[in-house]
């Protein structure tokens, strides 16, 4: 299952928050990539992330 993760607005985004949810519930993503990721996403980009079920 893919998710796509559109946006964050939180006013003090958690960057480790954010990053250890992504490693944690995708099925193919380490804690370097999920860093890159959630940059990724506060700098307004969607991100698509690849789910285990």
């Amino acid at each position: 299952m893919k998710l796509n993760l559109l946006s964050c607005d939180a006013q003090r985004p958690d960057r480790r928050a954010i990053a250890k949810c992504i490693a944690e519930i995708s099925s193919n993503i380490d804690q370097s990539l999920s860093n890159e990721l959630t940059d990724i996403l506060l700098e307004g980009d969607a991100v698509d992330i690849e789910i285990g079920r």
